[in-house]
């Protein structure tokens, strides 16, 4: 395929008709002409408009063919139309803005062609130097373009089929090969459009956009509608969602019966049909964490009827057994639906609806479907109100019972304010629903017996207002069993107006600092500057090159440590609260310290060496490197054990990383402290070093600087031939933030005593913990995302290089 036929437009083979219209509107001059063509560069032939060149040469790679790219139109390069015959088109390449475009150091009046001077595409402006420099020119776009067709084989060897919406103005088409399935969309209009198209062949399906491997929202039975900017495309890949939800018709749906009324269904032998529907629907939830194991049983314990919903809906506890592991608690809020709520579930929804139930009343049957109460506003507003008034359930086996904190008042607002539920609709092990832009209520799907640590050190912050930088919670939901510990099934918090999470945003940035680095690798021969760990770097300054490619970043990380520092401080303000009360490190701690973090090594270690030859080459040659460096780390975490270590040990977040912090424009607030749910609740509340958290935020400014590049490499900004140099960068700058962020945090903590004054016990505690949290890593990749494993495998070597050192 050809965006010209090289030294010209060639027009030999269409239509009078069609020449005169190209004529006119590409050759308002008659000397661009030659023959019956018309000899112009790209860029003056599409008027300089850069969206209509990115348009047409995404059109060019995405078609069938071998794709021909003319020299110089990389750059957006100019011509010359008053040479004669196609030397117009001809002029020399423009490497640099030095004499004569660094095409020759010859005189210029010897060159067989003279350079581009006119004032728009004049080499000193437009150039491969210069824009190697700009990680935002038409060399990189081009140059990532050309990435991304690379890694995608429907685009070179795929079939291809066009797509016919009413819309004219938008072309759009299919290429497949194998799974692959990549769908183009391109505006052809100066103007804004939107076109609908059909899609129902790939329903359930997700379109994720290539460049920047956003989601867009899954394919349904509707045509599915885009909006474009003037000349703007799409590149989609076609995918199953990562959570497969399978459709269910209304043949296939489960059919129950019910006698009297339909919470018949969840007493006595009435429940015995839900609990053997539930294993099938149960991992067609969201929120349902053991996809990957069989249920072997599901038990109802309990039900408690919702109030103000006319006795249509319950809280249903039930308990799910399965193959490996101990039984588990869930809650599941169900209702009795019909009619066009109903119907609304069941076609836009399907995972939320458990089976078509029919009630049999006083001789009258009433067909409805057995639906996720969260589903349905009403039921929503009336868990609000059951926390704001609190209000006691009776269950059979326990009461469900609503509270407030002195916060709810405020949060809740006025009478006139806006209140209205509405699901929050995203990937996630619990579930929120939104009222009105004011208070979130999270409940929580999976149940553990005693104080959700979420609620307690919530409730501990709010009712002590020591640090503002967290959601202040307004209630809460327990399920109290006599002579038990209460169970929170749900909390309700203030909602956060936020950008997104400190993940997503540190990802944006990283993504602009690996976009600078390569600019720089093109244009000179720098290479990384190595680093130390983040704690040796706390005391030196960044080098010159620093400020420069972290940007504003450095401050962020600054900030972060800030925030940190004052959770922990307010967490440790109330000596006389037993269950926040901070406590010495002891030796008998140590000791337990040492023994939990080793046989977490040792477990995940051995499931390393089980699992090597399913591994990658490169992935199992570091870790051959690890395995045989176990000694190693054994004796880094003996050292805690063979001195006393300083400091205290707190209520801390447990979970800490950069996806549990919420970015509001200018600052953090710190949500989730729930904890790591594989961890019992008793586990979770456990009292820990501060360093703890501070060890997770490292691991996960490490893990942020891989994901970015392995991002940056999928989207064609950097190449797998550099990855190496770029690992190097990546660490680079996940020391000197790190750095950043230790150098705000240690000293307001030293200064309160919660962590070792003397800095080779500091250095041997944050050691251990950072070894814990990384074998921790490295188990939940192997049995998670085995792609993702080089990550704490380097992250580990690389503590054992700085402690060799």
């Amino acid at each position: 395929l050809f965006l010209r036929n090289h030294d010209e437009l060639t027009l030999e083979m269409v239509t009078d008709e069609e020449r005169d219209y190209m004529y006119r509107v590409y050759a308002h001059d008659a000397q661009t002409r030659v023959n019956l063509g018309i000899r112009r560069r790209l860029a003056p032939l599409l008027g300089n408009d850069r969206r209509r060149i990115e348009l047409m040469n995404a059109l060019l790679f995405s078609l069938p063919g071998t794709p021909i790219i003319y020299y110089g139109d990389e750059i957006g390069m100019g011509d010359n139309f008053y040479l004669g015959d196609r030397n117009g088109v001809r002029t020399p390449m423009q490497w640099s803005p030095d004499r004569n475009a660094g095409f020759s150091r010859a005189n210029p009046q010897r060159l067989y062609l003279p350079v581009i001077i006119d004032p728009a595409y004049h080499y000193e402006a437009v150039n491969v130097e210069t824009q190697q420099a700009n990680p935002h020119s038409l060399l990189h776009w081009t140059r990532r373009l050309i990435a991304l067709r690379k890694r995608h084989l429907a685009f070179g060897r795929g079939s291809l089929e066009f797509l016919h919406p009413d819309n004219h103005k938008v072309l759009a088409f299919l290429r497949c090969h194998g799974e692959e399935r990549i769908l183009v969309v391109a505006n052809l209009s100066r103007y804004v459009e939107y076109v609908e198209l059909d899609l129902s062949a790939y329903r359930g399906m997700l379109a994720v956009e290539l460049f920047g491997g956003k989601p867009f929202p899954p394919i349904g039975e509707l045509p599915y509608l885009l909006t474009l900017g003037p000349h703007a495309f799409y590149w989609f890949r076609l995918e199953h969602s990562s959570v497969s939800v399978p459709e269910i018709s209304h043949e296939e749906m489960p059919k129950l019966s019910a006698s009297g009324s339909w919470q018949s269904i969840l007493r006595g032998e009435g429940a015995q049909a839900l609990e053997a529907i539930l294993p099938r629907a149960l991992p067609r939830q969201r929120w349902f964490g053991g996809k990957a194991r069989p249920i072997d049983s599901v038990a109802v314990v309990d039900a408690m009827e919702i109030p103000n919903v006319g006795g249509m809906a319950s809280v249903v506890l039930i308990r799910v057994e399965q193959s490996e592991g101990a039984s588990q608690l869930h809650a599941l809020p169900l209702a009795f639906a019909s009619g066009s709520a109903a119907e609304e579930i069941v076609r836009h929804h399907p995972h939320a609806c458990f089976a078509e139930l029919t009630v049999e009343r006083r001789g009258a049957a009433q067909h409805g479907w057995l639906v996720d109460a969260l589903e349905l506003p009403g039921c929503c507003a009336a868990l609000l109100d059951v926390i704001g008034k609190r209000r006691s359930l009776r269950g059979e086996a326990g009461i469900l019972r609503g509270r407030t904190t002195r916060a709810f008042r405020k949060l809740r607002g006025p009478d006139t304010a806006d209140r209205t539920p509405a699901l929050v609709r995203a990937e996630q092990s619990n579930s929120s629903v939104l009222y009105g832009q004011r208070i979130i209520l999270k409940v929580f799907r999976r149940l553990s017996e005693g104080l959700n640590p979420d609620l307690e050190i919530g409730r501990f912050l709010t009712e002590r207002p020591r640090f503002s930088h967290v959601p202040q919670v307004a209630g809460a939901l327990e399920y109290q069993v006599e002579r038990r510990e209460p169970a929170t099934v749900a909390i309700l918090q203030e909602y956060v107006e936020n950008e997104g999470d400190a993940w997503q945003f540190t990802l944006d940035q990283l993504a602009l600092y690996f976009e600078s680095v390569v600019a720089r690798q093109r244009t000179t021969e720098e290479t990384c500057v190595s680093a130390g760990t983040p704690l040796e770097l706390i005391d030196a300054d960044p080098p010159a090159l620093g400020p420069e490619l972290l940007g504003p970043y450095l401050e962020t990380a600054r900030l972060l440590g800030q925030r940190t520092a004052e959770l922990h401080l307010a967490l440790a303000s109330q000596p006389e609260d037993e269950a926040f009360a901070p406590e010495p490190f002891t030796s008998l701690y140590q000791r337990s310290l040492y023994q939990s973090v080793r046989n977490t090594t040792l477990r995940n270690l051995g499931l390393l060496r089980s699992k090597l030859r399913e591994l990658p080459p490169t992935t199992a040659e570091d870790a051959t490197a690890l395995l045989a460096r176990e000694e190693e780390i054994l004796r880094i975490l003996n050292s805690v054990v063979g001195t006393r270590l300083g400091g205290m040990r707190i209520r801390v977040h447990g979970d800490y990383h950069l996806g549990q912090l919420l970015y509001t424009g200018n600052d953090f607030t710190i949500t989730d402290f729930e904890g790591e749910p594989a961890r019992s609740i008793g586990e979770r509340r456990l009292k820990r070093s501060p360093l703890t958290d501070a060890a997770g935020m490292l691991r996960s400014f490490d893990y942020a600087a891989h994901t970015a590049l392995l991002d940056s490499i999928g989207t064609g900004v950097a190449s797998e031939e550099n990855a190496p140099e770029l690992r190097r960068w990546a660490r680079f700058w996940s020391q000197w933030v790190g750095s950043n962020f230790l150098r705000a945090y240690l000293p307001a903590v030293s200064a309160k005593g919660l962590i070792p004054q003397d800095r080779d016990e500091l250095r041997c505690l944050l050691r251990l913990l950072l070894v814990d949290k990384s074998v921790y890593e490295l188990g939940y990749e192997l049995n998670n995302r085995p792609t993702w494993a080089p990550v704490p495998i380097r992250g580990i070597l690389e503590l054992l290089e700085a402690a060799a050192a």
